[in-house]
């Protein structure tokens, strides 16, 4: 968007939720709310739009349901688009050889991109490798291991060969395509200028942090969901985003049309240069949008915020401590829970119980959060994100780890008599018996925790 706008286009940025918050982030870009899979929502969306990105997909939902999910939205989009008589649309797919079996991942981004080519209005299909830029699910997936990890497994299928490309050459072809008519209705395949194994790929990565580890040859190790799964316990990226992405790794993604390069013919940045720019951009505060932020799929759409409960939630505990900190240095310390700062000296405990849940498939604590020092509503937290943020006074985090009912964990700080009352309260809404067992089991370690929590809080505001 902001190459775009930096070129003097006017953006429209479709989102399915918080399209006020996002307007706020973005304020030169016109934000509107729908959902490809309400086609209801898409005609008012569309409306005076010349030319659309489509960069949808649905991987979060699994390997089960993302491929009628992603035909249906393509199909909603297309008919949408074509109603409102938008010019082109621009997909951003998937490389692989269709002469060969091609993994349900690869193999659903060519029916989407013939989905959306079956109307009446021209598409443009970009088809890449791994895309390699700060937030990126291959980066993120690959640097994680690498930094988690004494050693890593190499499979059998880690010498197929893969064609990455920067995210900043794939912006620069996604802006390309839109400014050269001739390239309507045509597929190019896209990457950068080195071909390497999946091993070398990770080899390079471990040199360019400067990390010492061993790599061991398994051949023995074929099964790509086994160690996509194995693989989504050490890195933020989603699960089932993780296991889809892994069951590619068999086919090779190289560019076999490189007609592009004679259409733009723009410098390609080679794959070590890609990942120092990524990982300084994370040194420098920079990342504005990561896959691992991303909603986990046991969370509705439809989120029902605390405030909007129209009851009292079953359960609560509340601590609280007094202090003559001021709240701007106590919600200072708060706004950098989570993440690299973690949460004081109970941080092993919330590690074990985001542990549990990332081997169910949720999200857990590997997620940390995007920025060590900014804190955004819908940012992410470890295993929680921000619902509500009042700057000196107020921050609530929706609990998103998978769990028998609705959790929140809010920070409050006021004024009274003998100071500064600092609280932190836990609430807890379930139906169930499960979750009542659940609540109760955890109980007793909440005094210990939040209290701990608490004065950790005032300790690092000196």
């Amino acid at each position: 968007m902001h190459e775009l706008l930096a070129r003097g286009y006017k953006v429209v940025a479709m989102v399915r939720r918080n399209a006020d918050e996002y307007s706020k982030r973005w304020p030169e870009v016109t934000v509107v709310q729908a959902d490809a899979l309400k086609p209801e929502t898409l005609d008012s969306a569309l409306t005076g739009i010349h030319a659309a990105y489509y960069l949808i997909h649905s991987l979060h939902l699994g390997q089960k349901e993302f491929e009628a999910a992603d035909l249906a939205a393509a199909g909603n989009f297309r008919n949408a688009a074509q109603r409102q008589n938008v010019s082109r649309i621009m997909y951003l797919g998937g490389l692989g050889d269709v002469r060969t079996p091609l993994s349900p991942h690869l193999m659903n981004r060519i029916r989407v991109a013939e989905e959306l080519g079956s109307g009446e209005v021209p598409v443009t299909v970009l088809r890449a490798a791994i895309i390699i830029g700060s937030g990126s699910a291959s980066y993120e997936i690959l640097k994680n291991l690498i930094m988690n990890l004494p050693f890593l497994a190499l499979p059998s299928w880690a010498s197929t060969r893969c064609q990455p490309i920067s995210v900043r050459d794939v912006i620069r072809y996604l802006i390309g395509v839109l400014e050269k008519p001739e390239t309507a209705g045509r597929s190019f395949d896209i990457g950068g200028p080195d071909v390497e194994s999946y091993a070398n790929l990770m080899k390079i990565f471990a040199k360019v942090l400067q990390k010492k580890m061993l790599f061991i040859n398994i051949p023995f190790l074929k099964s790509c969901r086994f160690y996509g799964y194995m693989a989504s316990l050490f890195t933020p990226v989603p699960g089932p985003l993780v296991m889809s992405l892994m069951a590619g790794c068999k086919n090779e993604v190289v560019c076999l049309d490189c007609s592009i390069r004679k259409i733009l013919p723009f410098p390609l940045i080679p794959y070590k240069e890609a990942l120092v720019r990524a990982l300084t951009r994370e040194e420098i505060d920079a990342v504005y949008t990561r896959w691992s932020d991303s909603y986990p799929r046991n969370i509705p759409f439809e989120v029902v915020t605390l405030d909007e409960l129209d009851h009292r939630p079953r359960y609560s505990q509340r601590c609280s401590i007094t202090t003559d900190k001021s709240a701007a240095a106590l919600f200072g310390v708060i706004r950098r829970l989570g993440g690299q700062e973690g949460w004081f000296h109970t941080s092993i405990l919330w590690r074990i119980r985001g542990g549990l849940d990332r081997i169910f498939l949720g999200v857990g604590t590997s997620r940390g959060r995007k920025s060590p020092h900014r804190l955004e509503m819908n940012d992410v937290v470890d295993f929680w994100r921000v619902e509500d943020i009042e700057d000196g006074s107020r921050l609530l985090l929706r609990a998103e780890m998978k769990v028998p009912g609705g959790a929140w964990l809010e920070f409050k700080i006021d004024d009274d008599k003998k100071g500064r009352r600092l609280s932190v309260t836990a609430w807890f809404d379930t139906r169930s018996l499960w979750g009542s067992m659940y609540w109760w089991a955890f109980y007793p370690f909440h005094h210990f925790i939040f209290n701990d929590l608490l004065r950790g809080i005032v300790r690092r505001c000196e």
